[in-house]
């Protein structure tokens, strides 16, 4: 029977990572990668360009996050599935991931194997959780209903002003940010000021600290190394991509 083809969208900020992660997917027979991104603004462009039907991406990335990525695409593209790949095996990510809408969860350390069943089940409507996570982590994600953006400030905060916040974290100037979220300037210094009161702040550097304290963006120096390799991901550990999915 005639398989088809499987077209992937993978999204990491990594070069070297997707370098390997394009490798290691199209040694299967039936899988094309249709495109790539360097951060979560390009991934949604590339998914509206490409229109895959499976969205691989990192959780933790500059510009636009994964986990918004996701959260945007699926409310363009219903039927797109989407795959958190990630270094974070913690509640706070996996919950926040499948919040926003991920309907697999895998972390780098696994190997291929394991990316493929995650494709395949997601294909199949199914969801899917990497064997590494723990079992308190998939009993939390199970003990109610998913509030993404309340999972690092405990409800503090609008989703606007944890957009800005996270823009803020990763460098961008109110200009840039008005740009990015389609807003005045105006608008941006009240979300910045409405930031420092709710959190008794006083500095853009300590709103940074404590995006990157609670998980709201990715501290760069704490991230492992992008080699395909330190992800357990290994040529030698793929098995045949299923035929029918």
């Amino acid at each position: 029977m005639k398989t088809r083809t499987v077209r992937i969208v993978i999204a990491d900020d990594h070069t070297i990572l997707r370098d390997g992660l394009r490798a290691l997917l199209e040694s299967q027979p039936d899988v094309e990668v249709v495109g790539e991104a360097a951060n979560g603004r390009d991934a949604i462009r590339v998914v509206n360009e490409r229109q895959p039907d499976v969205l691989v991406t990192d959780v933790t990335m500059p510009l636009t996050n994964g986990t918004d990525a996701i959260r945007i695409l699926k409310k363009r593209h219903p039927h797109l599935k989407c795959v958190a790949l990630t270094i974070h095996g913690t509640e706070r990510y996996v919950r926040a991931a499948l919040g926003c809408g991920a309907d697999a969860y895998v972390l780098k350390e696994d190997s291929i194997t394991e990316l493929l069943h995650a494709i395949r089940h997601v294909l199949q409507g199914k969801k899917f959780l990497s064997t590494g996570i723990s079992t308190a982590v998939v009993a939390g994600y199970l003990d109610g209903p998913l509030q993404p953006q309340n999972l690092a400030f405990n409800g503090k905060l609008t989703h606007r002003e944890c957009e800005t916040l996270k823009l803020i974290a990763e460098g961008l100037k109110n200009k840039q940010i008005a740009a990015h979220l389609c807003v005045s300037v105006k608008t941006v210094e009240k979300h910045r000021a409405n930031l420092m009161r709710k959190l008794d702040l006083h500095s853009g550097p300590a709103l940074t600290a404590y995006a990157f304290e609670n998980g709201l963006v990715a501290n760069q120096a704490f991230r492992r190394s992008a080699d395909p390799s330190s992800m357990g991901m290994r040529a030698t550990t793929t098995a045949p991509f299923p035929g029918e999915l």
